[in-house]
Order: C-alpha cells, then structure tokens, then sequence
C-alpha cells in the first residue's frame, strides 16, 4: 500500500530533520537509562528495542543500564518476604541480595537481551560483576533520629555506590558491534555484592565513557516547575535554585544530580524523558524539540 501526498511528505520531513543528528552522533556513545513503564508495557518493550537497533544501524554506540525494581519486589513477595524501604532504598540483606541477582542479572537482563536481539540488534547481557565491571563499595546514609535530633547511621545491607568503571568491557563488546546490556550490580573488594541505584550506574558509565549523551528513562514527562510545566535547557546554576526552592525534590532529585555529576565531569550533556512515550529516545535524539528535560553545562 503506497502512502498517500500528505503522509509521504511528513515522513520526507522527518527523516530530513532527523538526518544533521544521525550525522553529528554517529561514532559516539550514549548511555541510556532503561526502566519504569517501558519495562513493563509490551508495545514499550518492542518500541525501545527497535529505538536501540536504529541507533547502532546510524553508528550510534548505544550502552543500556537497566532497572527492575517492580521485578525485585514482585519475586520477593512470591517468596514471602517483605521489601523494606528507607528514603526510597531497599534494605537488602543477603537473601534479598540473592533475589536482586537473580532478577535483575538474569530474568530482566535476559529479557531486554532477547528484544533487541529479536528486532535485528546484537546485544550482549552482563551485570557489574562481569570482568569487575563495576567496583562498589557498600552506601552508607545517615539521617537525624525523630527522638534524639542527632544523625543515626543506617545499615541498609547489601546496597552500594560506584568507586571504578572498567571501561575496557564495554569497549570491547562496543568494537565488536555489540550493544551492552548492564544491570546494576557491583562487586566490593570484600568480595560482596551490592545493588546499586540504576541511575547512579548510567550516570558512573556515562562520566568513564566520556559518552555524548546520558539519557534517563522515567514516569514523568520531565522535569517540572510548580505549575507542571516541562522544564528544559537547564544548566548547573538554575538546577541549584530549583532545588533551593523545593522544585526538585524527592525521587527527581538523584536523577538530576546524577545528570549534572555526568555533565560535570565531561559527558556532553543529560537528558531526563518520558519512557512512556513510544520511541521517545528517537524523538530525544533525531528531533529539533525533543521530549524531555536536557541539562548541560
């Protein structure tokens, strides 16, 4: 079936808008932060792995750091046992840490492996702990006790933060034409293994990288102000008085920290999109408008 004259211009018009940014990010590398609703949606699913082949068929080196939080917590109640949350983090003790792998390293990496393999793409699926990927060294948070006002040290398990990157991994699968898929498990020098926030793993690999671009997935259209209006073109200085007047606060807050770290130390710039969107990493990427929240600078 032959498009009719309005269609076929609007799809010349796109790919004539698209083509300047195919040119400019050809040969570079853009860590991407997969989770949210476009994990869990099926017609999602399909669109992002076939926004992943695109990229890598344009000569976009695509990285994907993925979630699967939902997924933790859906198993570890089949099993019985009750997820615990402080400040938004998982308590995670030895047998949570043992659910965490085996969900996040195997069911959920596997899954987004097979999609992108499935729609023309050749990914490869590792964790952090594949060839010490990523050294952690355990999180530790403190917070003022209700009682007494002082700060309390709390002991939230087998959660991490990034200390190394080892790059070398990634680069090899990326020069072989591979397309990496990490989830965000590190390893101590204790030997133990850590959870770590998905966003802060992109963001880590994103700075070693050097990468053009980090793009967080989220719920959200973006960033927004008061009145819900889509926020953009952000630089450090704006970022700091939306977060002094409560602007950003909450789950947004380590997204945009993370962002700005990466931007910080080198990353070209950071991009905060609706993952509820389809192929809203194509709109982001090859678009004059884009579709979500960018931060620079």
């Amino acid at each position: 079936m032959s498009l009719g004259k309005d269609a076929a211009t609007n799809v010349a018009h796109v790919l004539v808008e698209a083509m300047p940014y195919m040119q400019r990010f050809s040969g570079k590398t853009v860590v991407i932060k997969y989770g949210g609703n476009a994990m869990s949606d099926e017609a999602l699913k399909k669109s992002f792995a076939r926004d992943i082949v695109l990229m890598r068929l344009v000569g976009i080196n695509p990285v994907i750091v993925h979630g699967g939080g939902p997924q933790i917590g859906s198993m570890l109640e089949k099993l019985g046992k009750t997820s615990n949350f402080i400040d938004g983090m998982r308590v995670t003790d030895s047998e949570t840490m043992d659910v965490v792998e085996m969900v996040l390293g195997g069911l959920v990496n596997k899954e987004i492996v097979n999609y992108i393999n499935h729609h023309g793409g050749e990914a490869v699926g590792l964790t952090g702990k594949d060839g010490r990927l990523i050294s952690a060294k355990k999180m530790h948070m403190t917070r003022l006790s209700p009682e007494t006002q002082a700060s309390e040290i709390i002991d939230l398990g087998h959660v991490g933060e990034v200390e190394t990157v080892n790059i070398g991994v990634i680069n090899m699968l990326i020069q072989g034409g591979f397309i990496p898929i990490i989830a965000p498990i590190g390893v101590g020098h204790d030997g133990f293994s850590y959870n770590i926030n998905a966003d802060l793993v992109a963001g880590k690999i994103a700075e070693a990288l050097s990468a053009e671009k980090l793009i967080l997935l989220t719920n959200t259209i973006g960033l927004t102000d008061k009145k819900g209006q889509l926020l953009t073109g952000l630089n450090a200085t704006r970022v700091d008085k939306l977060i002094a007047d409560n602007t950003i606060y909450g789950g947004m807050l380590p997204k945009i920290k993370c962002s700005m770290d990466a931007v910080n130390q080198g990353v070209h710039s950071a991009h905060i999109i609706d993952g509820r969107v389809k192929h809203a990493v194509l709109l982001e990427l090859f678009t004059d408008e884009g579709v979500g929240t960018l931060l620079q600078k």
